[in-house]
């Protein structure tokens, strides 16, 4: 089969890198990729969100599946587009994908069909919104409606705070029109656990969940990323609460979307508190995570692109899929000032080094490479340093000691990747 990935950053490297590896797959292109996928697969200049160019890449190259990594092509219609002209797609459609492209349509859904999250309201007047939040016990959450590439949302220790957030969004614009209405809602008290599933419209086939860390620095400190590190399994989440997850969110949410006649086909995925009350849904996205799904691929076992054409097909009810029981750690390493300004083309060195090593693999994000093979930074988060362990702690030790080979001043990481896991605020500091 010839397939299409559609995206360049750590998600695809790692979707890549399985599907390369699968006996079914003859020719593997990436679209636009970057330097560490440029390894497994042919790289095509083509953006993300060019929906014409990559329907008529698709086209021209005769792709029997198109694999779609980011959120924005998914929202924007991508799959619909390549539906049309005939071409398997794996995501879902633009009516699906306004699952993660409104919070206010996700908010209401589970309003609607007795999913369990926060209470919540939704503003569109700064004014009126400010009003409610003066009423309103603290902490307060706000969120903008729409895609603001993971910082969007700002939880809110004082009215004051809650009232800047509501600001910048309605506004100031800080979000574009992503912040043109905001949601206002409970905050909840737990830890956060992301809960994926593979879905064909009908079935949700549950995959293992992950915890990923979202602020940029040590001690879940600093400003919100797009994901600092994750690891997978979690010890939060054993046999009996998956089960707890699976039915009372990832397959009511499967259901609910057919019932509000959006049938949901692609990847789900469910970010969970986890309350002293059970599992609820602070969000959800309709493809896979970054950098949960590198944990993922290095835990699966099975081929990945027949459970991808299940899910296409509408067959995943007789599907199974096998995962080794190691623990995989991920662990970012960014430019340093993101995920505010940072530089670009800085050269990277000790990548070569790595590949002796066992069971780590540096996935590619924001990386280019030159004429002369020199890999250079070309975004906010650069690498995504995955490992396998037989224990949290050997994953994440091999993971460090990988990213200590590197050769990039102008980089950073956080230094307690899974701490939540192993009870410990802050494992190692950095200078």
């Amino acid at each position: 089969m010839k397939i299409l990935v559609v995206g360049g950053g750590g998600r695809e490297h790692a979707l890549c890198w399985a599907l390369a590896a699968s006996p079914l797959c003859d020719e593997l292109y990436c679209a636009p990729g970057n330097a560490g996928i440029a390894e497994e697969a042919t790289c095509l200049e083509i953006a993300a969100d060019d929906v014409d160019a990559l329907v008529k890449a698709a086209s021209d190259k005769a792709v029997d599946l198109v694999v779609v990594g980011p959120e924005a092509p998914l929202v924007a219609g991508l799959v619909d587009a390549l539906e049309a002209a005939g071409i398997r797609a794996f995501g879902p459609s633009k009516a699906a994908a306004e699952l993660e492209g409104s919070k206010a349509f996700a908010k209401y859904l589970c309003d609607q069909h007795g999913i369990p999250t926060a209470a919540f309201q939704r503003f569109t007047d700064p004014a009126e919104a400010k009003a409610y939040v003066a009423s309103q016990p603290l902490p307060i959450v706000v969120k903008a409606d729409g895609l603001a590439a993971g910082k969007g949302v700002t939880v809110c220790q004082s009215h004051a705070e809650a009232e800047r957030a509501i600001e910048e969004a309605l506004v100031d614009k800080r979000f574009g029109a992503a912040g043109d209405s905001v949601i206002v809602e409970e905050c909840l008290t737990g830890q956060e656990v992301s809960a994926f599933a593979l879905v064909d419209g009908d079935t949700a086939l549950m995959l293992p969940c992950a915890q990923d860390h979202k602020a940029a620095y040590d001690g879940d400190t600093g400003p919100n990323t797009g994901g600092m590190g994750a690891y997978s399994p979690t010890p939060l989440v054993d046999e009996a609460t998956a089960e707890v997850i699976q039915s009372t969110i990832l397959q009511p949410t499967v259901d609910a979307m057919k019932a509000e006649g959006r049938p949901f086909k692609g990847l789900l995925y469910a970010g969970l508190m986890m309350t002293p009350d059970g599992p609820k849904v602070l969000e959800y996205n309709v493809r896979f995570g970054d950098p949960e799904c590198q944990v993922l691929m290095m835990r699966l076992m099975s081929d990945l692109l027949p459970a991808l054409l299940a899910a296409c097909d509408g067959v995943l009810d007789s599907f199974d899929m096998r995962w080794f029981a190691e623990t995989a750690v991920s662990v970012v390493l960014a430019a340093r000032g993101y995920p505010g300004s940072y530089e670009k083309g800085e050269a990277i060195g000790g990548l070569e080094a790595l590949k002796e090593l066992d069971d780590v693999i540096a996935f590619h994000a924001g990386t280019k490479a030159d004429g002369d093979g020199t890999v250079r930074s070309n975004g906010g988060r650069v690498l995504t340093m995955t490992a396998l362990g037989g224990s949290i702690e050997e994953a994440r030790q091999r993971a460090y000691t990988a990213i200590d080979q590197i050769d990039w001043p102008g980089g950073f990481c956080r230094r307690d990747i899974g701490w939540h896991a192993l009870g410990k605020l802050t494992i190692e500091t950095e200078d």
